[in-house]
């Protein structure tokens, strides 16, 4: 009874803790699940590759939701390894969420989509409703996970779990990461929440399909609510398309096309910390 999945990392075009609106891009990064099932098991235990001491509570609430759903008691182990980095604003837990959601759902010849038990934003619903009892997000991240399963961009209310829209977009991406990592459950929420005029004009540009100006209003605001300089973001402003605070940061996001990005990288380059390109992605999670 074993199952693999991967799902990709995102990047953010409007923050959900001012308001509880959020929209957020995939990103051509993924995090990969692998999921033993075995009969009559007493437990499921995960396991992250390259961090023997992170906390695994999230991948394995994921998998013990598809069980409970669709199995008969089996236990186990997950697994991951990623590209997409640890609390750094990526999406990484949403990621890791939605891989380990569609590989148990895997292992147990599950089938997700429209002519399946379970469609794609229920499975993502598992991970989220996973990444709340696990503690690891405020919101529940519904934007960041629709955005990973689903691909695109996708614009949602995540005080109820609802999905707003969803669109397609194709952008060249860079990503800045300093080497400090912030995590989004120690996030200031009520601070956030003083910039919600700020935050409500960025949604009002998403629902206008503005989204890389969205991004811009969305990553100045939230990185003096969040206490990130804005330097990284103001000195590319003029070249890329957007740019924005990812997440709770540290990363910032730039998009545009493939010219604007080489700039962008040329400045970004001179700084500490990593540089990845790459670029958007209209697939979501897949298995594989």
């Amino acid at each position: 009874m074993d199952g693999r999945a991967a799902a990709p990392g995102a990047g953010t075009i409007l923050n959900a803790l001012a308001t509880g609106i959020g929209s957020a891009f995939a990103i051509d990064i993924e995090t990969r699940a692998t999921v033993e099932l075995v009969p009559d098991a007493e437990a499921v235990t995960g396991q992250i590759a390259g961090e023997p001491d992170a906390d695994t509570e999230l991948i394995e609430r994921c998998v013990q939701l598809v069980i409970d759903r669709f199995g008969d008691d089996e236990g186990g182990v997950v697994r991951t390894e990623s590209d997409v980095p640890m609390a750094a604003g990526l999406k990484s837990s949403s990621a890791a969420a939605n891989a380990a959601v569609l590989a148990a759902c895997d292992a147990l010849d599950v089938s997700v989509g429209a002519d399946g038990p379970i469609d794609r934003l229920e499975a993502c619903l598992l991970g989220v409703t996973a990444a709340r009892d696990a503690g690891v997000t405020v919101t529940g991240a519904f934007d960041d996970a629709s955005a990973s399963m689903l691909g695109g961009i996708t614009l949602t209310d995540n005080t109820t779990d609802t999905l707003r829209s969803r669109e397609t977009v194709s952008w060249d991406v860079a990503v800045w990461t300093p080497p400090e990592r912030a995590y989004s459950a120690d996030a200031d929420v009520d601070r956030c929440k003083r910039i919600a005029p700020m935050a409500r004009l960025a949604e009002e540009l998403a629902s206008e399909s503005r989204y890389t100006e969205a991004m811009s209003v969305n990553g100045l605001a939230f990185s003096a609510a969040l206490g990130f300089q804005p330097d990284a973001t103001v000195d590319v402003l003029d070249q890329a398309a957007g740019v924005s605070l990812s997440g709770t940061g540290p990363s910032v996001v730039a998009v545009g096309d493939a010219e604007a990005i080489a700039a962008v990288e040329s400045v970004w380059g001179a700084r500490d910390g990593t540089l990845i390109r790459t670029e958007t992605r209209t697939h979501g999670a897949r298995t594989l």
